[in-house]
């Protein structure tokens, strides 16, 4: 599996602690480092089975400088959001694990990380 962390989040870094703690084979991805490109976030948004929208921070400076929230949620807009995403890696909702049997999830919480390790 790889997950796809901030190594400033504590989300991120609790994820990892449990991956740890679970013996879990995993790869790092340090996705402000090492930016997805949008085929990749189009690849991943279809693993997770969410749309571009779900997975954005909304909050984030550059969101909000970019006035995300203002945009339409539809499929008209959705590669203005993808583009967004891999320009600005850092409206990536975190952390992302992608798991071996092809799927992925937003991993957030301990029980959506124990999920990723049950795949």
């Amino acid at each position: 599996m790889e997950i796809w962390i901030n190594p400033a989040c504590s989300k991120c870094r609790s994820a990892l602690s449990l991956l740890d703690a679970e013996d879990a084979e995993y790869t790092v991805r340090r996705y402000l480092e090492d930016v997805p490109s949008e085929d990749e976030i189009r690849g991943v948004l279809q693993r997770l089975g969410l749309e571009p929208w779900d997975i954005t921070r909304t909050e984030e400076a550059v969101a909000k400088e970019l006035g995300v929230k203002e945009w339409a949620r539809d499929a008209g807009s959705r590669e203005q959001w993808i583009r967004a995403l891999a320009e600005h890696p850092k409206l990536i909702q975190r952390p992302i694990i992608t798991a071996d049997d092809g799927t992925a999830l937003v991993a957030r919480t301990e029980e959506a990380v124990r999920e990723a390790l049950s795949r």
